[in-house]
Order: C-alpha cells, then sequence, then structure tokens
C-alpha cells in the first residue's frame, strides 16, 4: 500500500516549469507507428503511460527510446505485429490511437479495449464510426476489437459528438488512406492540433486542425522527424488553483496561455488575480475566494480535467457554487472524498452544488483517477491535520513528479509506503 500525506503549509508561492501535454504525448507515440523513418520526440512527460507505451512498442516492433537528454527516438521500421495486448491496452485509454495509426499499414488491428481512468461511460463509438466509414471492419471480442481493412478510401466523417480521440484517431487513420477525408464537428483541442503539426511534419496533408472541419488528403507514406509536445495546460490550471486556494501567488512556466483562457477567466470571475505573458501565467490570492458557477464542457470551455481541482478551489469560497460536467456527466468520484473531508457537496444529475466556506479536516481518501487526485492534494493543502491520499498510481499516470512540483512551491508532501495488511483499518473502508 502506497499513500501520499499532505499537511497544510500556508500560502503556496514559487514558480513551477510545466511539462509537455500527457494527453498529447501519448497521441503522438501512437502517430509515430506511421512514419517510415526515425522519429524524435521533445518534451514528452517521464510518466506511467508513456512507459507502458514503450512495453507496447516492444512487442509490435517498434523501439522506443529515452535519451539522457529527455528526448525520445522512435523507429517504427520494424513494427512487425498489429496486435495491441488486451491487459496493456486495458491499463491506459490511449491504446486507441493505435488502431488508427496501424490500420493503413497492417490492414488488420488488433486492440484490447481501453481502460485508464474510470469515468463510467467513455465509449469509443465514434471512433468505430470513422473507421467505417473509411472502409474498415470491425469485430468485438471479449476483451478486444479487431479493424480490418484491405484498403481505407476517403469519407466524410460527421462526428455525433464533439470528441477529441475520436478526431484524432480519425486522422491518424486518414493519413495513408487513399482519397480526400472530411471530418466534420471535429475536436478543435490543441491536442489535436499538436498531433496534425506532427504528421504534417513527417509530410502529411492535413488541414484546418484548431477548426470543426478538418480536410485530409491521403498520402502513400511519411518521413521520419523532430517535433515538441505543446505544455500540459491541465497541470499548470491545477496550480494556478493551488495559488487561489492556499492564499498564495504561483507562476506557472513554460505554457501558451491562449489555451488556458477559459481556466483564466473563471479564475478571475472566483477572485484571484491573473497576469500572463507569452509563456507564463501568475494567478494570485486576494485574500477571498468568491463562490461562481462552473460547465465543463469541451475546448474552447472550461476542461473536463479540470473541474474536479476546481472543485476543491470552490469549497473554500463562501456562499453556493455550481459545477457542471457536460463531458463526463459522471465525473464526481471525488465528491464522496471531499465530503469525508468535511466539505459539504450534493450531486444532483451533471452538476455538483457546493455549499463552501466549511472547513476541512483531513482523512483517508482515495484518487480514482489523475484528476481527482489533483483535487484531494489541493483539499489536502488547507485541511486541518494530515490527509492521507492512496490511490498513488493515478497521480503518477499523469505527474513526472507530483510531490517535488507541490514541495518546490512550499507545500508538505511526502510518499509513505508499508504491507497491504498494516494498513489502517479507516483507510480499508475509504472507498
Amino acid at each position: 500500500m502506497r499513500w501520499i500525506e499532505v499537511e497544510p503549509a500556508g500560502p503556496l508561492n514559487g514558480c513551477v516549469h510545466i511539462p509537455g501535454s500527457k494527453n498529447s504525448s501519448l497521441a503522438l507515440l501512437a502517430a509515430a507507428s506511421l512514419a517510415d523513418g526515425l522519429v524524435t520526440l521533445e518534451g514528452i512527460p517521464n510518466i506511467d503511460d508513456v512507459k507502458l507505451i514503450g512495453q507496447i512498442g516492444k512487442d509490435i516492433g517498434l523501439t522506443v527510446t529515452r535519451r539522457p537528454s529527455g528526448e525520445i527516438v522512435l523507429d517504427p521500421r520494424y513494427i512487425h505485429s498489429a496486435i495491441i495486448d488486451p491487459g496493456k491496452a486495458s491499463a491506459y485509454r490511449a491504446s486507441y490511437y493505435f488502431a488508427g495509426a496501424l490500420l493503413a499499414k497492417f490492414g488488420r488491428v488488433t486492440v484490447g479495449f481501453p481502460g485508464g481512468d474510470n469515468f463510467v461511460s467513455r465509449p469509443i463509438d465514434q471512433h468505430m464510426k470513422a473507421f467505417q466509414a473509411l472502409g474498415a471492419t470491425v469485430e468485438f471480442r471479449e476483451d478486444h476489437y479487431i479493424l480490418e481493412a484491405k484498403t481505407l478510401h476517403g469519407a466524410d466523417i460527421y462526428f455525433d459528438t464533439v470528441t477529441s480521440g475520436a478526431t484524432i484517431n480519425a486522422m491518424l487513420a486518414a493519413v495513408r488512406a487513399q482519397g480526400r477525408t472530411n471530418l466534420y464537428h471535429a475536436a478543435v483541442d490543441p491536442e489535436v492540433v499538436d498531433t496534425a503539426a506532427f504528421l504534417n511534419g513527417l509530410g502529411a496533408r492535413i488541414y484546418g486542425a484548431g477548426t470543426d472541419r478538418i480536410r485530409i488528403e491521403g498520402v502513400p507514406y511519411l518521413n521520419g522527424g523532430r517535433h515538441t509536445v505543446i505544455p500540459d495546460r491541465l497541470i499548470a490550471g491545477a496550480f494556478l488553483m493551488s495559488a487561489g486556494i492556499t492564499g498564495g501567488s504561483v507562476t506557472v512556466k513554460d505554457v501558451i496561455p491562449e489555451h488556458l483562457g477559459a481556466c483564466i477567466a473563471k479564475l478571475r470571475e472566483a477572485g484571484l488575480e491573473m497576469e500572463w505573458d507569452e509563456n507564463s501565467i501568475t494567478a494570485r490570492s486576494t485574500g477571498q475566494i468568491r463562490a461562481t458557477r462552473v460547465r465543463a464542457t469541451m475546448y474552447p470551455g472550461f476542461a473536463t480535467d479540470l473541474q474536479q481541482p476546481m472543485t476543491a478551489l470552490l469549497t473554500q469560497a463562501k456562499g453556493k457554487s455550481i459545477v457542471t460536467e457536460r463531458v463526463y456527466p459522471n465525473r464526481f468520484n471525488h465528491v464522496p472524498q471531499l465530503r469525508r473531508m468535511g466539505a459539504e457537496i450534493e450531486v444532483r444529475g451533471e452538476s455538483a452544488f457546493i455549499q463552501g466556506g466549511r472547513p476541512l479536516v483531513g482523512d483517508w481518501v482515495h484518487a480514482t483517477d489523475v484528476r481527482a487526485g489533483t483535487c484531494l492534494v489541493l483539499a489536502g493543502l488547507v485541511a486541518e491535520g494530515c490527509t492521507r491520499i492512496t490511490g498513488v498510481e493515478h497521480l503518477e499516470r499523469g505527474y513526472e513528479d507530483v510531490i517535488g512540483s507541490f514541495r518546490a512551491l512550499g507545500a508538505k508532501l511526502s510518499l509513505h509506503e508499508r504491507e497491504t495488511e498494516q494498513q489502517d483499518g479507516r483507510a480499508a473502508g475509504m472507498a
């Protein structure tokens, strides 16, 4: 059993350098399978999901090497298999990108059903719809699915809902399809734009990424190349919120402020002073958090991955706040954990109603996903006494060094481990 202990340490102050985007990195690493030469990626975070891709790469013949400088070199020239082990695929959700990346090259791909964070319902129907439109057949088995297509042909694909994952996957499959593909109602997330920029650097012909209509002209092959991943806007947003909840001042560096426009606006509305320049953002507490309403939606709206840490921040606002989740309506697993700490929150449908201003008290709590873990860390920073967070593996999926990063700002965090049978009885019944 491992857990993180968080103790209150007063206002957080200082600077944090933001690593490369986890979500973009996972797409780029799979997309490299499309290339016919060496690919070098800079800024890829050293997190568990990335390490798992290295294991998957080893299985299929994709060589993934991290150099001492931190950059990752991928050699897709000797990929000999398009079978992604179901056990490894179920360990993280972005395994589905290998379907789009390998389908055009091999004509048949086997991928285990995606896992990762548990938000109850994260369907892949839009991915399958795109593959079928391009000419693939889909066969579902107990723990995996099989895609097959002798040749992929360009098509007009109309997404029923805005989905970043399916937009990226459709791009991957269409890049080496014959003819033109048009994606309508496409996601406009920075991660979509980053993936398109990477592929275009290899010789793809993708136009309109960042708008709701993307055009892809298929090409017969892709060269190798070099690309730097965009900064992680979600980690940056959480650190900005840490300034508000603790009453401090935090600067995030190596970011693209445009990617955090909705977050900046909402934190201002909640009472923080916000300043930014070309590649940094500073959040300063004014001493009071204001209650507000937040609606998590697709980019450029307020990110669903930030609603959980935002909920922790709003527990400190006097008055009633409402957080509505429009992307994953059941993404409220963090709420029972905050209640254990004394928060007054009621979930009705896709909204959480927060009666703020109640003091939080440290307790044993459990992180069910990356952002829920971040939420509990923020809550622990202002809770009375010690907060112990289990589910550490989820935080490690998204952060290279969550403890070191928060410590650099003055927080008191520490990692602990002991045999499961010796665990505290309270921890055993916390879920």
